[in-house]
């Protein structure tokens, strides 16, 4: 068999690229959109240039390598619009099990020697769990129960780069692109995505994102709902208390009284506050923990949900959100909510793993973005792929679908197929 044989999954799969290739220009653009995605998805353990032209073109290697670098490298098409055609094709497919329930912000970090790589700078590293020199890119993707999709991808542009002309240049920066935080560029995504008319969904983010008092104000002036993760520290009123009418708004403790940290909150809480509550099935079965959840009141914000989670063995509250859902949502279904941000760390596991979404070895702005694009577009067509394949297991997902390559192929250090 080789790349071009052609059954059911190659079928969809042609046309698949056939309206991508639609948004990325010149028609020549195609082949190379084609082979990149091939390449992305075959046996080989490194996605960057160079093994993907030895799966795609195993006999003219050199001349593929280079059309290849072009296109990801220099080529001028769109990532928005390629993006946007990704989910145009891709999201009925999960939407077919039901409405889209969550808008995900998230970022994912590319451990970096040296300083020439664009964005590359001493910063935390998720990948590592400590500072380190990397990249950080920011993304919002689209989710339900049933699945997700990376809808929006930006590079966060550290200030020293930001400011950098010499280096901006070199990388190919665009000269209109400043300085934003990362929750800056996630309301930049979110705007974007209420412009595009994506079906709304609440909003879920880690405390990196959820802490940002101004972006939650953003989201509630958008008339979005959101779960955000917080830390322990911020203050809010005591049940049943609230700011001195007549009087400005406490910026300390010691302003008022009856202000006290939420983790205060949560240790103050009786027995019978909490509940066991499971949100969904695992591999090894339902996932489940403590949780407790009370009405709040922080400074400047209107009274919304305090959820707070202390698992059975746990010697204190571990994890805090504030949420601004409907006060009679149901206790479950908050926490099924605020558990759903999973789907994320699913997206960026399989788009590493399975992708090579940190596998990208240049160096420019253009590149970058156009790697993640071309991993992303890949990973929607097997998205939706999955709805072609029957379950195999109650507990085992859906495998990913593999485009053939050439018979005997084995990528360099590779081990043989089972």
């Amino acid at each position: 068999m080789d790349l071009h044989s052609v059954g059911a999954s190659e079928l969809r799969f042609r046309t698949y690229i056939d309206e991508l290739g639609g948004v990325v220009g010149h028609p020549a653009r195609k082949r190379p959109l084609q082979d990149y995605c091939i390449g992305l998805m075959g046996p080989s353990e490194r996605k960057s240039v160079e093994p993907i032209a030895a799966v795609t073109a195993p006999a003219r290697t050199s001349a593929q390598h280079q059309s290849l670098l072009h296109f990801v490298n220099e080529s001028e098409w769109s990532d928005e619009e390629v993006l946007a055609k990704v989910r145009q094709m891709v999201l009925p497919t999960f939407e077919a099990r039901g409405s889209i329930e969550a808008w995900i912000i998230d970022d994912t970090s590319f451990s970096k020697q040296g300083k020439h790589s664009v964005g590359v700078a001493p910063q935390y590293c998720g990948q590592l769990g400590r500072e380190a020199n990397c990249q950080v890119a920011v993304s919002l993707s689209v989710a339900n129960h049933h699945a997700s999709l990376p809808v929006a991808y930006r590079l966060y542009l550290p200030r020293e780069w930001a400011s950098d002309r010499k280096r901006r240049r070199k990388a190919g920066v665009p000269p209109a692109l400043r300085f934003m935080t990362k929750p800056q560029i996630a309301l930049e995504q979110i705007k974007a995505a209420l412009a595009a008319g994506i079906p709304r969904g609440v909003v879920l983010m880690d405390a990196d994102y959820g802490r940002d008092g101004d972006l939650r104000q953003e989201l509630r002036t958008l008339g979005l709902t959101y779960v955000a993760a917080i830390q322990s520290s911020p203050m809010v009123w005591k049940p049943g208390t609230g700011p001195k009418p007549g009087r400005r708004l406490p910026k300390a403790r010691e302003e008022d009284a009856d202000l006290v940290s939420i983790k205060e909150i949560a240790l103050a809480l009786p027995k019978d506050a909490w509940q066991t509550i499971r949100w969904r099935e695992g591999t090894a079965g339902w996932l489940s923990s403590r949780f407790a959840r009370l009405r709040v009141s922080l400074a400047r914000e209107a009274e919304q949900w305090l959820l707070i989670e202390s698992p059975p063995d746990a010697q204190a509250p571990t994890k805090y959100w504030l949420s601004n859902l409907p006060e009679d949502i149901a206790f479950d279904k908050l926490v099924d909510i605020a558990k759903l941000r999973w789907r994320i760390e699913r997206d960026y596991q399989e788009l590493k793993q399975e992708l090579g979404l940190d596998h990208y070895e240049g160096r420019g702005w253009r590149g970058f973005h156009h790697h993640a694009t071309l991993c992303i577009a890949a990973y929607g067509f097997l998205i939706s792929e999955r709805e072609t394949i029957p379950p195999s297991g109650p507990h085992s997902p859906a495998p990913f679908a593999q485009i053939a390559v050439p018979e005997g192929y084995r990528p360099r250090g590779a081990a043989a197929a089972a």
